[in-house]
């Protein structure tokens, strides 16, 4: 028999597995909803401050006692926060642990708190002002619940009904800072225990952005591609339990038996996608580097009208080859100079969802570098923003200088992604491209695209038609996020050809 041992995330107790676990014991499963001190439990010791090491203890004896009773296989599932107790009692109990499932939760690091996880940066901030007010250093006191129109500031809604959202609140518990501020301890047993993640999909990202993510190069990642780690996804918010408590329980079921969807290592057997071949075959051409920019010029006289090309991301400081270098902005900037026109790559420090202003302020000295070029036409620059390069784009969109001649986007990402914790207008080109005025817009739609950069496509292409937005819409209807190392078909090379004379021809017309 499987035995499920399910721990809930912040504010939420043992009440929230209801549904689910009905539906997993109708399936002739064991389930232990753990009730963790001070989120459904009393602490024996009410002077006791509550933190991380007391909810691995309550984890642990749970565990202990399915051990001593029926030895039956134990599958631990932790949400949200939860999975920070699940980790600390699985790295003590690896030999008892059949699977650790890790729903819309994060990849806690030894010696790294909870608090890091928290999507909302002024939220985390707000914590730990609260920590240090709250003596004890820091780790007594409690973090009150959210208002009722709060809970997405820790994770998505989507998919609750209001009944469900009623309920989330009306029995929502304080949330002992300790529990958030105490570093979790792993020894390494753990990492022997297979794993499957169950992504929520309304919340983050799915199985294909998790691929890119993997391919790109980030180290904290390179273990999502091991053999023994395997995937599902769930087209709900944060609270699936909640939301469709009949899906997850057959999703549960089958991360039990070892099924879901496994990511591909990047070795010599499988490059990575975004570093095959450009799907034109174009001619090498002399490039400049200076600093974080490289110049690629036509031949003739100037000055030159120019592209910018603005990379994605994030994209760890460690990846190597660097954007730029990358076969797909080569091929365009080799295609763009060898039509007669500039093209400049640069480098910028997207290296998490928190650094976009970092990384636009990169991508506006690059520009004001470029315009500088005594061969560069200062008056006639355009700007080609990639995937999550897209967000970037909101700054140029909202108050476009009268030399910039267009904006383009390849299947980016414009609006924040659900968990990114961008809560302001800056970087949401859904909501700037009203301001754009009369600004040429070239948009390069994936017809294949992950449901969640999909959405926002689309609802930039809603307020586009709302506010008449001057846009063209370049259709690959079998692409892929990335086509350009994908799908080298005839629809995709066509694409290109489209793309690259739309932008050119807002600069030369």
């Amino acid at each position: 028999m499987t035995v499920f041992i399910l721990v809930a995330g912040a504010f939420t107790g043992p009440h929230v597995w209801r549904d689910t676990a009905a539906r997993l014991t109708a399936e002739g499963a064991e389930v232990h909803s753990v009730a963790l001190t001070g989120l459904g439990r009393t602490s024996a010791d009410a002077d006791e401050a509550v933190d991380l090491e007391t909810h691995v203890a309550d984890v642990l004896a749970v565990i202990d006692s399915v051990v001593a009773e029926s030895g039956d296989e134990i599958v631990l599932v932790g949400h949200d926060y939860g999975i920070h107790p699940v980790l600390g009692a699985a790295d003590r109990r690896a030999r008892s642990i059949a699977r650790i499932v890790h729903l819309d939760a994060g990849m806690p690091r030894d010696g790294v708190p909870a608090l890091a996880a928290v999507p909302d940066q002024r939220l985390r901030e707000e914590m730990a002002e609260r920590a240090a007010g709250s003596g004890d250093r820091g780790t007594g006191g409690e973090l009150p619940p959210p208002a009722r129109d709060a809970w997405d500031r820790w994770g998505s809604t989507a998919g609750l009904s209001e009944a469900a959202l009623d309920g989330l609140t009306a029995l929502a518990a304080p949330q002992p800072l300790g529990t958030l501020l105490q570093p979790l301890r792993l020894t390494g047993a753990v990492a022997a225990v297979p794993v499957t993640g169950i992504l929520c999909t309304g919340n983050g990202p799915g199985v294909e952005m998790l691929q890119i993510m993997v391919d790109v190069g980030d180290p904290g990642l390179r273990a999502l591609a091991d053999a023994r780690v395997a995937f599902f996804e769930l087209p709900t918010g944060h609270w699936p339990m909640l939301s469709c408590p009949a899906e997850l329980a057959e999703t549960l079921i089958g991360a039990a038996s070892g099924g879901g969807h496994r990511l591909t290592p990047v070795d010599d057997a499988h490059p990575p996608a975004h570093l095959r071949p450009f799907l034109l075959d174009v001619p090498e051409r002399p490039r400049e580097r200076a600093g974080n920019t490289d110049l690629y010029l036509p031949d003739g006289p100037g000055p030159h009208p120019a592209v910018v090309f603005v990379h994605g991301g994030p994209v760890p400081a460690e990846a190597r080859p660097t954007p730029r270098d990358w076969p797909t902005l080569r091929g365009y900037a080799r295609q763009v100079a060898g039509e007669g026109v500039a093209a400049v790559t640069l480098d910028h420090r997207l290296r998490a969802v928190t650094d976009y202003e970092r990384a636009a302020a990169d991508v506006a000295d690059a520009v004001e570098r470029v315009r500088a070029d005594p061969r560069v036409d200062a008056d006639r620059v355009a700007l080609w923003f990639f995937s999550g390069g897209g967000p970037i784009a909101a700054d140029w969109l909202a108050n476009p200088p009268a030399w910039l001649r267009c904006v383009a986007a390849n299947y980016p990402i414009l609006a924040p992604l659900p968990g990114w914790g961008l809560t302001g207008p800056r970087f949401h080109p859904v909501r700037a491209v009203s301001r754009a005025g009369r600004l040429p817009i070239v948009l390069v739609r994936a017809g294949r695209e992950s449901a969640e950069i999909a959405a926002t496509v689309e609802e930039f292409v809603t307020e586009a038609d709302r506010c008449g937005a001057d846009l063209e819409i370049i259709d690959v209807p079998e692409g892929r996020h990335g086509f350009e190392t994908l799908d080298a078909s005839d629809e995709a090379r066509e694409a290109v050809h489209r793309a690259v004379g739309a932008v050119l021809g807002r600069l030369t017309g």
